[in-house]
């Protein structure tokens, strides 16, 4: 066969016709890799819902991929010849396909990239036609257009700083791209309405809500369900509500669909929680984004359209922008300038095992069942879930944060690590000591009550920190303060927090550790 010039490598995170990748693609000469491996489900015990996820998304790209005249060599999970890993897949492409040189979109895991690099520089050379040797494949990276920013352009901002904030980043990218902007300064005069993005539902709930938009799984889809159901049957989660958008046009109809019936309540109701809702007025999008079914502008330009059509409040419109073009901008900044070290980043000394319920979601604990129970079942939870409830008791408890991070990853759908890692070891177990969050976030059982959280329905009481029905937060939240009583101190934001200790006896004090104690031995917390 005549030698390939340009090899097109495609992750299962970037399923984009029009990628940068694919700038100046011939048909006649040039090719498209994909491969599905089963290395992607176990180097972290991945979920049904995430695996099938990524494995319906893939292929129904292949078909697009198919169906744009582009040459496709595609490798599936089941096929008896599957080395099972990218790099030894990839490593018998280039054998075969011999291409003159390799090109794809900038990825998002610094694990695959470190493979992908590996395999290019370990490349056999080719030989020529008249039997000479010739040389192995260049390798070219480009920029993720799916980007308001570059990694170099972020490392500019990060120049010189020792604390990483996402505000002034993203004041810079709003006047740059002129998003939400009125003649030079921002729409209502001022740069971020989180304090109107707080409220609870009160006694009387959410009332009647939007419905989400669902995909029912078509033939491609039911077919990865029973793959992984078939492969991967011990791994965590159930795939009968699976339901998401795997094709651009269902990741379009999503969006549409937010903001058309909840993007008006979203920004109010963004930290608010309800037993048994997972979904509320929360986007969903995220995994669509990340996958690259979506773009970020996309997102955000609708967003605005919302706003200034009068659709839509303000506070609403950029809770939602902050955190797209803010926060996901920042994260992926701060992700590939300080990998790989950040990973393993554990400035607490955190090393207690996670519980083994965080699998199961067989905990006596109301609100991390509610959390646990509903990300198994549809690979999902809303930001606070994350942050409040699921990683807050781990950071309380004093997790290794390596291990949060590979539930993290394990079990969401929208789990990438470029933006799944930073969140976890960063901003949830302030892992990095301080480089991207101002302060450790912790808070006793009484803010997951204020926020909607199913206290009613626990057998703890979030008003006691010790005793028998003192809920494991709350006893954590002093145990916490009384461990880190002098890195609080020196921090601003916490030393109140610290100076509250003052309030403590002795034997409170005492009361409050034993019973911290019999926590992480796992009497208490555990499902009977």
């Amino acid at each position: 066969m005549s030698r390939v010039r340009h090899l097109v490598l495609v992750l299962g995170d970037q399923l984009d016709l029009d990628a940068a990748a694919f700038d100046g693609f011939d048909p006649s000469q040039d090719a498209v890799w994909m491969a599905e491996v089963a290395e992607e489900s176990t180097q972290v015990w991945s979920s049904k819902q995430r695996s099938a996820l990524f494995l319906s998304a893939m292929r129904h790209f292949a078909e697009a991929l198919r169906a744009a005249g582009r040459p496709l060599h595609y490798r599936r999970l089941e096929d008896p010849a599957n080395l099972g890993s990218l790099a030894a897949e990839l490593q018998a492409a280039l054998a075969t396909l011999a291409p003159q040189r390799v090109l794809m979109t900038a990825p998002g895991d610094w694990r695959v990239w470190q493979a992908i690099k590996a395999c290019i520089q370990a490349a056999e050379p080719s030989t020529t036609a008249l039997g000479e040797a010739g040389l192995g494949p260049e390798l070219e990276v480009r920029e993720d257009r799916h980007f308001y920013t570059t990694v170099r352009q972020f490392a500019a901002h990060a120049k010189g700083r020792k604390q990483l904030r996402l505000e002034y980043f993203y004041r810079e990218l709003r006047q740059r791209h002129g998003v939400l902007m009125d003649e030079g300064q921002p729409c209502g005069g001022q740069w971020n309405f989180d304090a109107d993005n707080r409220a609870a539902f009160g006694p009387a709930g959410p009332g009647l809500l939007p419905a989400r938009a669902t995909f029912e799984p078509d033939a491609i889809t039911r077919e990865v369900i029973e793959l992984v159901n078939t492969r991967f049957a011990h791994h965590p989660g159930t795939l009968d509500s699976f339901a998401w958008p795997v094709t651009r046009e269902q990741a379009l109809q999503a969006l549409q669909r937010f903001i058309e019936e909840r993007l008006p309540l979203f920004g109010r109701y963004e930290d608010a929680m309800w037993p048994g809702e997972p979904w509320l007025y929360h986007s969903q999008l995220s995994a669509a984004l990340n996958l690259k079914l979506l773009g970020a502008r996309e997102v955000v330009d609708a967003a605005e359209a919302a706003y200034r059509a009068g659709r839509v409040p303000l506070a609403s419109a950029e809770g939602l922008i902050r955190q797209i073009l803010g926060w996901r901008e920042f994260v992926r900044g701060v992700y590939w300038t300080q990998m790989p070290a950040y990973a393993e980043r554990n400035a607490l000394a955190a090393q207690h095992p996670l519980p083994a319920w965080y699998w199961t979601g067989q905990t006596d604990m109301a609100c991390l069942r509610d959390a646990i129970t509903q990300t198994l079942a549809h690979g999902y939870a809303h930001h606070i879930q994350r942050l409040m409830v699921t990683g807050l008791f781990a950071l309380l408890l004093g997790v290794r944060p390596q291990q949060v991070h590979e539930w993290y990853l394990a079990v969401y759908v929208d789990a990438v690590e470029w933006v799944e890692l930073p969140n976890t070891l960063g901003l949830s177990q302030y892992a990095d000591g301080g480089l991207m969050a101002s302060k450790p976030y912790v808070a006793s059982g009484k803010y997951i009550q204020g926020m909607g959280g199913p206290c009613s329905q626990c057998r703890y009481d979030p008003a006691l920190r010790s005793g028998e029905r003192a809920c494991p937060y709350t006893t954590l939240y002093w145990d916490f303060l009384i461990r880190h009583q002098t890195l609080l101190s020196q921090n601003a934001r916490t030393a109140l927090q610290v100076k509250n200790l003052s309030r403590l006896s002795e034997a409170d004090r005492q009361a409050v550790q034993e019973r911290a104690e019999a926590i992480r031995s796992g009497a208490v917390g555990a499902a009977a």
